[in-house]
């Protein structure tokens, strides 16, 4: 009597009979039209059962990496100095040769290793460099014209930028790129590509399959429960109840939920809430006078310049308030009036007090706030967008969401503000943190927050802290202790998700989405 296996294992042992080589899993898929996970599940019973085998191999897969994406539209450093040198004429020190190019010393020094593994360069004497003869013929190749003159690593990321997915290797060298040469060129070089570990397994019958297909085999009808009706014709006889297997994959579900970014925003609040903070909020447009004045930020420092603020045409300009306040902010700038100071020393404009920007910081809302509370004890925080003339690069955006708080008390201490600092991070997932000395014009002792990535094995700078200035407090009335902190949210959420880029978080990358856990 031949014996009986439901449909799937049916189809796929009859495919396998029909030819003697070993199939992928992917093969199969795509020949039987069966969803993969069902064809894996087969797969595994039928061997168990000793009927197929399954052999596993191991690959990677390349994609393009934030750097590399830098490279492969500027072309790599290693190009820029060996032009550089060409330029120059003569065999020259790094410190000479950098003074003539556009970017720092330190990248020219990281780059050398590179020069020499490709004979473009040669070290001489004290640390002088001299281009070869190799080196002169890359530069002919600077808009690589001809692909084939291209360096290997080069030619490889080249590739890798053609694509918004992975590459195999197969595919790789399929285009005639010699990857181990690429891989050893580029060396250690950091988010020049991405690189993954891939499993594929490949499935073939046993010699006791060849020989069970020899005597044939039957299709096996399965059923989840029985019915009335195979009950009564007496098909129960020729049926067989499917067995489940709680424990292998399944059909995964994709439920909508909330945005990744929107849960840290969400989080964010939830942290500043759980400390007995109050949440406050401010315009997205605001006035010069409250978004740097107030702040005591002078009119003429460079962060007020159209290059670095985005002004807004209509209004043509924004109410300032009380003059008597506006009086007051004045002499602050200009002799640092009741404070203490000396103020900036020159004549304070209040028509540039007037102008209208969309903020540059939440800190408009939080000083707005002590003008509003005067005295403590009070916490108040505040979150939402904020707009720079910012170049877009992997860690910076022109529009994103900052945190900003305060704490009014009379006997509040900068050991408060980085214990605020580290509670927060803390319930934020992160480890270990670092705080360095900084300097902003409205706050003193001023304080940048570090965080430890452990996967990336480096210190990122999350935001700025301190205790505001009497210069920013005493004219606003308020005569205790204020501590604040502003913080940048896109990049805690970018290493909180492991983003190579900070814009992935706005793209719509629904693969991302789906598989981004909702616990993290």
């Amino acid at each position: 009597m031949r014996k009986g296996f439901p449909e799937d294992q049916y189809k796929i042992l009859t495919y396998l009979n029909k030819g003697s080589k070993e199939y992928s899993i992917n093969q199969l898929v795509d020949t039987l039209k069966i969803d993969q996970v069902f064809i894996s599940a087969s797969v595994q019973t039928l061997a168990t059962i000793g009927i197929v085998k399954i052999r596993e191999e191991e690959y990677k897969e390349y994609k393009i990496g934030s750097i590399g994406e830098i490279y492969a539209k500027e072309g790599f450093p290693d190009r820029k100095i060996i032009k550089g040198l060409n330029d120059i004429g003569r065999p020259c020190s790094i410190k000479d040769l950098t003074e003539n190019l556009s970017f720092p010393q330190d990248l020219a020094g990281t780059s050398l290793r590179y020069l020499i593994d490709k004979s473009w360069i040669e070290i001489q004497g004290k640390g002088i460099l001299k281009l070869t003869d190799v080196g002169k013929m890359a530069i002919e190749d600077e808009k690589f014209v001809s692909p084939n003159k291209m360096a290997e690593d080069e030619k490889f990321v080249s590739l890798l930028n053609r694509y918004e997915r992975f590459l195999t290797e197969e595919e790789i060298k399929g285009h005639g790129i010699d990857l181990d040469l690429a891989l050893r060129l580029l060396g250690k070089r950091r988010d020049i590509y991405i690189e993954k570990c891939r499993t594929i397994r490949w499935v073939s019958l046993t010699r006791e399959g060849k020989e069970l297909m020899k005597s044939g085999i039957s299709l096996l009808r399965e059923v989840t429960a029985l019915t009335k009706e195979l009950l009564i014709d007496g098909g129960w006889k020729e049926v067989q109840l499917k067995r489940y297997d709680i424990t292998i994959d399944t059909v995964k579900a994709h439920p909508g939920k909330q945005h990744p970014f929107q849960r840290i925003l969400q989080n964010t609040r939830k942290v500043f809430l759980e400390m007995g903070f109050t949440e406050i909020v401010s315009p997205h447009v605001e006035s010069a006078f409250w978004d740097f004045d107030a702040l005591f930020q002078p009119q003429d420092h460079p962060a007020r310049e159209m290059q670095d603020t985005l002004y807004v045409s209509r209004p043509k300009e924004a109410r300032l308030p009380d003059q008597s306040l506006v009086k007051v902010i004045k002499r602050v700038h200009e002799d640092g009036g009741e404070t203490g100071s000396i103020g900036w020393q020159y004549k304070w404009d209040q028509e540039k007090a007037k102008g209208v920007v969309l903020r540059t910081h939440t800190t408009a809302a939080t000083v707005r706030a002590v003008a509003r509370l005067k005295r403590g004890p009070e916490k108040v925080f505040t979150v939402g967008r904020v707009f720079r003339r910012e170049t877009v690069d992997y860690t910076h955006l022109p529009v994103f969401y900052q945190v900003d708080g305060i704490i009014i008390e009379k006997n509040a201490s900068f050991a408060n503000l980085l214990g605020i600092l580290w509670a927060f991070y803390k319930k934020m997932g992160f480890k270990t943190f670092e705080f360095r000395p900084a300097f902003f014009p409205y706050t003193e002792p001023s304080v940048e927050v570090f965080v430890y990535l452990e996967n990336k094995k480096r210190w990122i700078e999350m935001g700025g802290a301190g205790i505001f200035r009497p210069e920013v407090t005493l004219p606003l009335g308020c005569n205790d202790t204020v501590l604040a902190w502003g913080l940048g949210l896109e990049r805690l959420a970018m290493f909180k998700y492991d983003l190579d880029h900070i814009k992935k978080i706005y793209l719509s990358d629904i693969k991302w989405l789906q598989e981004v856990p909702l616990c993290q």
